[in-house]
């Protein structure tokens, strides 16, 4: 296919501020290297999203076949297709790469499935039957790779793919979400060289100075948007730049590069959209919208620490007020809103919307319950970075002590979560309310096990069969959330949304459909205690008919009791009138 002179501009654009002195011809390698571009018969071009789309996070073997014969992928999609068929569209497998450590995010080959976990076909399944989110992880590789290897042999392409750093140069503005050492000294026949480790010194950081690895790391875009990807994550994607003298995340060149991408599949495969993963305060992660030019979507990392802070507290006054101060995503973007991933809750996307006392006390609390916190360097000493903790077992015990209420906690978080704009992510052990893995921690060392465990298929569908189980309640109460949710026109991620003043002890927003045909007053008590709801601090509209939709109850009194934790959403349309 011809490549139009408008993208051939475009590219050489962002090309200006990657590549300074990049010649014409680099140009023509960029583009190639993502791939040839199919015949565009306009189909991709319908809106990306809807109130339908709801995101799965799962590892390739999270969930073990009873089968030694049966791929671990295999598995899963078989899960999916039985028990959360209608409520997610799409599976975002965590990296299912050879890989050395980390769980995965330590990658090995970039071309590759893991062969325990099954194969590309595998991938191709899961990725026609569910929809399918991969992750680019942009920033760094294992030492065992190849292009390691060949560093240490002085060796191209490996010598110039991996970022060296001088060890007397001033690295003391660098921020960092570990407190390893940054650089690793290595052997090499060249001598001895420092690599840049953001994340260990299993993870070598890549160097995006250079052109070819530029377009090798593109060439893995076209292997994954061929084997059927539609989302791409970019894992630690505000690390990638790197310039001495600065903090090193979220440079000009970094944002750079995800606009380079967007430019780039929005010829090679349009409706393949970007997802920014930025575990920042609230502010810079923000900024990876750009324009409109950059992140498609990018994850919500303040709503898990001020949704659990609201729960616990009992008081909605932070999350009710970072709200309103979210700006609505720019056309062609959305939030991905999550609560609980692979990783730990973050606690720097609260920090200037939580105190340091009240950010104190939500740690304190969760580490009642069995949770763990890990730290980051900064200039002036550790603090901290994420709180690990199983989802459900974040909710066990809220600031006054003990109450039993766990579950009513977990669902309405959930509950508040996919009202929200944007489109909801749940992790696989949400979905099964799975508890902290204590002897993960123990086996491997790292807290991040506390919620990485793995569960049989065999015990897993034994436990969905008792109705009485917390899998079976948590499972259940979470995906009739999402099928309810896939019906209402003004849960579209796009609706207009406005956040309510409710008191401190509720949670309330009102979401409008983009017809204007519909609404949705959702509105959570957030306390232990039953609450008030006055339907005259609503506004309904006196000439429609209301009911909430998730319990079919008519609005006819002027005053509604709402149970410790429960949710209502007041809608004036019934679904598919």
């Amino acid at each position: 296919m011809e490549v139009p002179e408008t993208l051939r501009q475009r590219v050489r654009d962002h090309l200006r501020t990657l590549f300074p002195r990049h010649g014409e011809e680099l140009i023509d390698a960029v583009i190639a290297a993502v791939g040839v571009a199919a015949a565009d018969d306009g189909s991709d071009r319908r809106e990306p999203w809807s109130e339908r789309d709801a995101v799965l996070i799962s590892y390739g073997d999270t969930l073990l076949p009873t089968s030694s014969d049966e791929a671990p992928l295999v598995t899963l999609r078989r899960f999916v297709q039985a028990h959360l068929r209608d409520a997610v569209s799409a599976v975002h497998v965590l990296p299912f790469f050879p890989y050395s450590s980390d769980d995965g995010f330590s990658v090995v080959d970039f071309r590759a499935v893991r062969e325990d976990l099954g194969s590309w076909d595998d991938v191709e399944a899961l990725a026609e039957s569910c929809g399918l989110m991969a992750d680019l992880v942009l920033n760094h590789v294992s030492s065992q790779s190849v292009w390691f290897e060949q560093f240490v042999a002085d060796e191209e392409p490996g010598r110039s793919y991996l970022r060296t750093a001088d060890p007397t140069a001033d690295l003391s503005a660098v921020v960092r979400p570990r407190t390893t050492p940054l650089l690793r000294p290595v052997e090499t026949a060249a001598g001895i060289r420092h690599l840049w480790c953001t994340f260990s010194a299993d993870q070598i950081d890549l160097d995006y100075r250079e052109p070819k690895l530029l377009c090798e790391m593109l060439g893995v875009v076209d292997t994954y948007v061929r084997r059927g990807a539609r989302m791409l994550r970019l894992d630690a994607v505000a690390y990638v730049g790197k310039q001495e003298g600065t903090m090193c995340v979220h440079l000009p060149q970094t944002h750079e590069l995800v606009k380079l991408l967007r430019t780039l599949l929005e010829w090679r495969a349009p409706g393949t959209l970007l997802v920014t993963e930025t575990n920042v305060p609230n502010r810079d992660n923000l900024k990876y919208f750009g324009q409109g030019d950059e992140a498609h979507l990018i994850y919500n990392f303040s709503l898990p620490p001020l949704v659990i802070d609201a729960l616990l507290s009992g008081h909605s006054r932070h999350l009710s007020t970072w709200m309103m101060s979210m700006p609505p995503a720019p056309p062609g973007g959305t939030y991905l809103n999550f609560l609980a991933s692979h990783d730990g809750i973050g606690i720097r996307p609260a920090e200037g919307l939580l105190s340091d006392a009240e950010i104190d006390r939500l740690i304190e609390t969760v580490q009642r319950s069995g949770g763990l916190v890990s730290w980051y360097e900064t200039p002036n000493g550790p603090r901290p970075y994420e709180l690990n903790v199983a989802l459900r077992s974040a909710f066990d015990e809220p600031h006054g002590g003990p109450d039993g209420l766990g579950l009513e906690r977990f669902v309405c978080a959930h509950a508040i979560q996919f009202a929200i704009e944007g489109i909801p992510a749940v992790y696989v052990h949400s979905f099964l309310a799975t508890p902290n893995d204590l002897d993960g921690v123990t086996r491997t060392g790292r807290a991040r096990s506390i919620n990485r465990s793995q569960r049989s298929e065999t015990a897993v569908e034994a436990a969905l069969a008792d109705p009485t189980s917390e899998t079976a309640r948590g499972l259940g109460a979470l995906t009739r959330l999402l099928r309810v949710r896939a019906a209402q026109p003004a849960f579209h991620p796009s609706a207009t949304q406005f956040t309510l003043h409710l008191g401190p002890r509720l949670f309330g927003c009102w979401r409008q459909s983009r017809d204007r045909r519909q609404s949705i007053f959702a509105v959570s008590n957030v306390t232990a205690s039953p609450e008030r709801l006055e339907m005259a601090s609503l506004n309904l509209i006196l000439t429609d008919e209301w009911f909430d939709v998730l319990s079919g109850r008519a609005v006819a009194e002027e005053c509604w009791e709402l149970a410790p934790y429960e949710t209502v959403w007041i809608t004036n349309r019934p679904a598919g009138d």
